[in-house]
């Protein structure tokens, strides 16, 4: 028998690779001969980079780069197995969770530190990136990356401007000279799982801005700010990005990389599939464990294990999703290649137990699952 391993990360508690490793004890002790491929899988946001590292063999780079308040952090860049492609979460450099909740202001933040992510992979000659938009704390609509790859944004006097979404009310030039001409040579795969424009009251700034710690009051400021810079970015680049769907994500940088770079937005979890070849392993399997940290009708619309579930039924493959909890309407993704779905819980428990034991619970509940398999394969 052989068997492909894919789930997400159970957010708070194991990540994707934690998840896999639990599952596959819980396959071996009941089928001890059983071909194990195991795939971490992500969607692009929040273990993204070491998801698809861990399933390619490739390696994760650290380095020092300026945070979203300005001030240095650490961040990680993964490399995949082909060493020729990059893969880079934007919340590594740019991200919500490096701000304390009382300095959250998305009027200051900045993505310098995601494009010196994207500048450091390229000197070590990259040209493929995948780049996980999500978890932002910033408002800039990538002004801060293209500022770290070269780009000058200058006011009506010839000065730069400073970081931050606030600053780019006062934006009138784009001087894109000394742009980084290797980002021309470059393909980017940009990981969106929404379709925001990058203005208005479906924008980056209504929408996400209050998460960040923008009031109404700055929620307009933002958006007006954004305006502007679409209008500059649009005359500097000849591009027509704002209205793109994605744009508005991670506070505008899907926006940036469409401006600046020669970016495709896609679905998260067809690029992290497509990445770790996927269909290749899963068109020589018997079934496929998918899982992630709660299913409910959400799961259905996209999400890692119907991405899963999508490509292994191409291939009449059943898919089983064995998940930290079962909310809503989870059934839904009963129309949409999953065979079953099952929770990891096996009697009442409270959260706290769950998170603290999740790896063991995962573990048993795929040698349930197992078991029940074995029975299936016993009825004549």
């Amino acid at each position: 028998m052989r068997i492909v391993v894919a789930p997400d990360s159970y957010k708070g508690s194991l990540s994707a690779v934690a998840v896999a490793d639990a599952m596959e004890q819980g396959i071996l002790a009941v089928f001890p001969e059983a071909e194990i491929d195991k795939v971490p899988i992500a969607d692009g946001g929040e273990g993204t980079v070491e998801a698809l590292s861990t399933a390619t063999h490739g390696r994760i780079v650290s380095q020092q780069v300026i945070g979203p308040l300005g001030q240095p952090v650490e961040a990680c860049w993964g490399v995949l197995g082909d060493g020729e492609t990059a893969v880079i979460e934007m919340a590594a450099a740019s991200g919500l969770t490096l701000v304390p909740n009382e300095q959250r202001n998305p009027c200051i933040t900045t993505t310098y530190g995601t494009g010196q992510l994207i500048q450091s992979a390229m000197e070590q000659g990259i040209r493929k990136f995948i780049i996980g938009l999500g978890g932002s704390a910033t408002n800039d609509g990538g002004a801060g990356m293209a500022q770290a790859l070269g780009a000058k944004f200058l006011d009506s006097a010839g000065h730069e401007i400073a970081y931050g979404g606030a600053a780019l009310a006062s934006l009138a030039a784009i001087d894109l000279t000394g742009l980084d001409a290797r980002l021309s040579q470059s393909t980017i795969m940009v990981a969106c799982d929404v379709d925001n424009p990058l203005c208005g009251p479906r924008g980056a700034s209504a929408v996400y801005g209050p998460q960040k710690g923008a009031t109404p009051e700055l929620i307009t400021k933002l958006d007006a700010a954004l305006q502007q810079f679409a209008l500059v970015a649009k005359a500097a680049t000849g591009r027509d990005a704002a209205e793109q769907p994605g744009a508005g994500a991670a506070g505008g940088l899907g926006a940036g990389l469409l401006f600046f770079t020669n970016a495709i937005l896609k679905p998260g979890v067809e690029i992290v599939l497509e990445a770790i070849g996927f269909s290749r392993l899963v068109k020589q399997a018997n079934l496929v464990i998918t899982g992630e940290g709660n299913t409910d009708f959400q799961t259905a619309f996209g999400k890692a294990p119907v991405g899963v579930a999508k490509i292994a039924s191409q291939y009449n493959v059943p898919t089983v999703c064995l998940s930290g909890g079962l909310g809503k309407d989870h059934e839904q993704v009963l129309k949409h290649g999953i065979q079953g779905v099952m929770s990891i819980i096996p009697h009442p428990m409270s959260l706290d137990e769950c998170i603290n034991s999740a790896y063991p619970l995962v573990e048993a509940a795929t040698a349930r699952l197992c078991r029940l398999i074995a029975v299936g394969k016993a009825i004549r």
